[in-house]
């Protein structure tokens, strides 16, 4: 799959959710009517390393990684415990391979706020991510509730 056929899907099938552009990735917020800002992240596809996010190797050609925050207990569900945050520039202490292709992993910076990713997601492995893409969705419509 086409990481924008992600963000295509997303825009599609999330009601109030928008695009935003910026720190060198793409993201899918919840903000109807853009009340807010920028609104609270669904997802965002990142196609290259960041200063402080390094740990998927992103800079190799052709890679990106699709990142959605899920509610703890389904991180745990998937993953177990839910990491201490690492230091600046660091990754996660988990024994997962953050650069593996088509395969569910706590995201490697920010899996201690609950976030998991799929590097390069084939279409089935979409199919497995929506449920998870849905609760995203749920977990960011809660959250801007209590923003605006």
């Amino acid at each position: 799959m086409k990481s924008d056929e992600i963000l295509k899907y997303c825009l599609e099938n999330l009601e109030g959710s928008v695009l935003v552009e910026s720190w060198g990735e793409k993201g899918i917020f919840y903000n109807p009517g853009r009340v807010l800002k920028r609104g609270v992240y669904i997802l965002t596809v990142k196609e290259k390393d960041g200063d402080n996010d390094k740990g998927s190797r992103l800079n190799r050609p052709g890679v990106y990684r699709v990142n959605l925050g899920v509610r703890k207990d389904t991180f745990v569900k998937l993953f177990g415990a839910v990491p201490k945050r690492p230091g600046a520039g660091g990754v996660v202490e988990m024994d997962y391979d953050f650069s593996a292709a088509d395969c569910f992993l706590p995201h490697p910076v920010y899996a201690w706020m609950g976030w998991m990713c799929v590097l390069n997601p084939s279409e089935e492995t979409f199919e497995d991510l929506k449920p998870y893409i849905r609760e995203s969705y749920e977990y960011a419509k809660e959250k801007f509730a209590k923003r605006k």
